[in-house]
């Protein structure tokens, strides 16, 4: 919190020195709204995640930007120039979602300031928030090439027609755990290079790292002793107490531990070939940051588990690729795949998050009936599959169907099917103000969607999901999910 007010205070500072005549404000943002009454008592989204394409699979949104020259820019100048910048952004708007558009559910994500013409020509500095990505997948509405998401600091970015090379340096101790701040330092950068008009290549990559600091409580611990299952369980203390009854008060203490995790990106981009407008590939191999400790109940008290050692080995790989073809003059196709392949070298046992693969593809196809009035199509196709055993409920009463309705020490108990399997559709007209493009805004359309799934019920829902015989209400086996949607998309 020291660091973020030090850069407010330097930011009105900048502000009360900066002559009216050079000082100038930009406002820009971006804003997505519905109404998506659904037809299956579901949540008004068609299922849980973009891997089946961000459109009718993300809620409401709101962003606001705001850009003041503390030194105005003078175009074709040497001359130095600064700017504060402020992002403030949210996901509830009322009447949209269960937030009920409440301002507890906005934040100031970043708060950043830049300047240029500073030491060196072509080179821009920024202090504070360090985010950066290198382009996005439209259609799902993820970005596999960035860095930095978590990370305050400094950068220095140069940056020039062909040649563009970021390196920067920060801490990402409170972007990784707000409440339990500890630092973690965190160099990186990328390098990307235009070859033409047609190619362009990136690569990049950060380090995190989070020293022993004997004593202090959030830096990273090990409590020795414990078993995986039991962590995975949540009975680590409960199996202490069976050894050693009646002696809570003997529990291990935690043993100081080092914790790192780092990402490494790659991008390629071309286009201007046939009715190819441009493909980009993305592509990301990271480890994760561990965890710190959980939290256990036993005999009344709450006792902490420090697991660092014990979560330090969940890599991913993430690769995208989205390429765009005007096909006519009136019709136009987004065709975006997407791969991650996740792997967790402690746990062998539970099904988990970091424990499976998926893959997916996503098609869209407008067709320009007139300049504003379109007709969208689009489909996709998942599976995601489960390494450690059954993830997912396939029926109603798939307590009876996994593993013959026994719990099962290998963690098969929480489902029946260890694949996930998940196509939709959606259509339906599109108005485009400014004209032709699938990705032109603002856009306002109506749509109908449908989604089938192997999963009983999977979509965001308030239903019943046991088979007690005292339930006040059934548990219905339910795979198709139907819903329509008014919604309206725009930057500004």
């Amino acid at each position: 919190m020291g660091r973020m007010r030090w850069i407010l205070v330097l930011a009105a500072l900048g502000l009360t020195s900066v002559p009216q005549a050079t000082a100038g404000t930009e406002v820009g943002g971006y804003a997505r709204v519905m109404a998506r009454p659904d037809l299956d008592g579901g949540d008004g989204q068609l299922g849980y995640w973009n891997l089946y394409g961000r459109l009718l699979n993300e809620g409401p949104y709101a962003a606001m930007q705001l850009r003041t020259d503390l030194l105005a820019p003078q175009p074709g100048s040497t001359a130095p120039w600064g700017t504060l910048h402020t992002r403030v952004e949210g996901g509830s708007i009322a009447g949209m979602d269960s937030g009920g558009g409440s301002l507890e559910n906005l934040r100031l994500s970043q708060v950043y300031m830049e300047s240029g013409n500073v030491l060196f020509r072509d080179v821009t500095w920024r202090v504070g928030s360090l985010y950066r990505y290198i382009g996005d997948l439209g259609l799902y509405d993820f970005r596999p090439a960035d860095l930095f998401v978590d990370t305050v600091g400094i950068a220095a970015r140069y940056e020039t027609a062909r040649t563009d090379l970021l390196i920067g340096f920060g801490d990402s101790g409170y972007g990784l755990d707000p409440n339990e701040y500890n630092a973690v330092f965190t160099p990186g950068g990328w390098w990307r290079q235009r070859i033409g008009d047609r190619v362009e290549v990136g690569l990049g990559g950060e380090w995190r790292f989070e020293r022993q600091a004997a004593g202090h409580r959030y830096a990273p611990y090990q409590t020795p002793g414990v078993d995986y299952e039991d962590f995975v369980r949540g009975e680590v203390v409960q199996s202490w107490l069976e050894m050693y009854p009646d002696r809570l008060d003997g529990f291990p203490d935690p043993e100081p531990a080092a914790a790192s995790s780092f990402k490494l990106i790659a991008s390629l981009g071309f286009g201007g070939i046939g009715p190819l407008t441009w493909n980009n590939l993305f592509a990301n191999f990271q480890r994760l940051h561990p965890e710190d400790a959980v939290t256990e109940s036993a005999n009344g008290e709450e006792v902490t588990v420090y697991v660092t050692e014990m979560t330090d080995e969940r890599y991913q790989i993430n690769i995208g690729n989205e390429m765009h073809l005007t096909l006519s003059p009136r019709l136009e196709l987004a065709w975006a795949m997407f791969y991650g392949d996740y792997w967790d070298n402690d746990n062998d046992l539970a099904p988990s998050d970091h424990d499976r693969w998926f893959a997916s593809t996503v098609v869209r196809a407008q067709w320009a009936w007139t300049d504003t009035v379109h007709w969208l199509v689009e489909s996709s196709l998942a599976r995601e599959h489960s390494r450690n055993g059954n993830q997912w409920r396939e029926h109603a009463d798939s307590i009876f169907s996994s593993t013959e309705g026994f719990h099962d020490t290998q963690g098969l108990e929480y489902g029946d099917t260890n694949e996930r399997d998940t196509w939709q559709g959606k259509t339906g007209v599109v108005l485009n103000p400014l004209g032709p493009g699938i990705y032109a805004r603002p856009s306002l359309r109506l749509l109908y969607g449908v989604q089938r799934s192997n999963q009983n019920n999977a979509f965001g829902n308030a239903f019943v999901e046991t088979v007690d015989q005292y339930d006040d209400f059934d548990n219905v086996e339910r795979h198709w999910h139907h819903v329509l949607a008014l919604e309206a998309e725009a930057w500004f």
